[in-house]
């Protein structure tokens, strides 16, 4: 899933590639991507693209008339294409979800692709971006310069979740997700299951220093990176993410992993837990 540092990447590209172009036609593919019906899609087109904006995993597209706002959800990406095939989609056929053409003689545009069968990705043409719910439920930016240890410390106070669900949680912090969170937690070598109101004032402090740095280092990893190397760019900067059985970069201890339902979180027990391993709910229960 595309989280803050790819999102904003994502809109240092296409702050590149589409303000002050004008938009010929967008046309949806699938008949689950468009989320709202006024005003219509089609009021997009012949309009000029005036700023891309991020807020948490959204991408605004801001128009001298409506907002193109864009959710890549978990197996949703975008795809530059220069030119776009002459040739019109066919709808319904492969991962193609959205197809946006600007106008003028070079046919350049982009794609929105969604991988698997589970279909999030969402698109919303809306007259202001508090329409969207996802976005008028956001909580603070992380990387807002008013994002003080003071304000990060008053979000953990009366949480009584585990720190994985809450830094994941788009309503208490905007823009981190699966990856990320397990980075900022090897980071600040506190274990996923460990309590946010249990935190010492000390331990407030390592873990907002640690939340700042892996997002500011992955963000300036992604910079500058075309759209189609985002990706491959995000893995190869994960320590503990997506690395089950790997040895850690930082101790050299195995990766390990807690499967739920439909995801999962990697740590290093010698790093996070105490040497100890988290129970796996899931593979518990297959066990019995």
């Amino acid at each position: 899933m595309p989280e803050l540092p790819e999102v904003e990447a994502l809109a240092g590209f296409l702050t590149e590639h589409l303000v002050g172009r004008t938009v010929e036609r967008v046309l949806p593919l699938t008949v689950s991507v468009l989320k709202t019906y006024d005003p219509p899609l089609t009021d997009v087109e012949g309009r000029t693209v005036v700023g891309v904006r991020r807020h948490g995993k959204f991408l605004d597209l801001v128009t001298d008339g409506p907002h193109l706002v864009l959710h890549l959800a978990r197996a949703g990406w975008l795809r530059w294409r220069d030119p776009l095939p002459d040739a019109p989609p066919r709808p319904g056929k492969g991962p193609l979800a959205l197809r946006v053409r600007l106008a003028g003689p070079g046919g350049d545009g982009f794609d929105l692709t969604e991988a698997g069968t589970q279909k999030r990705l969402a698109v919303y043409c809306v007259r202001d971006v508090s329409e969207v719910p996802g976005i008028a439920r956001l909580g603070p930016d992380p990387l807002a310069p008013e994002f003080t240890l003071e304000v990060f410390a008053g979000l953990l106070r009366e949480e009584r979740r585990q720190l994985k669900g809450v830094l994941r949680d788009q309503s208490v912090i905007a823009g981190i997700g699966n990856a990320y969170s397990d980075e900022i937690l090897h980071a600040a070598r506190m274990s996923p299951f460990k309590l946010a109101a249990s935190l010492t004032e000390e331990e407030t402090s390592a873990l907002y220093a640690a939340l700042g740095a892996t997002l500011r280092d992955a963000l300036e990893r992604s910079r500058g990176h075309a759209a189609g190397e985002l990706k491959a760019e995000k893995k190869s900067g994960l320590r503990v993410h997506g690395r089950t059985g790997q040895p850690c970069p930082v101790c050299g201890d195995t990766i390990r992993e807690v499967s739920y339902r439909d995801s999962s979180l990697q740590y290093c027990p010698t790093c996070q837990t105490g040497g100890k391993p988290l129970a796996d709910r899931r593979l518990s229960r297959l066990l019995k």
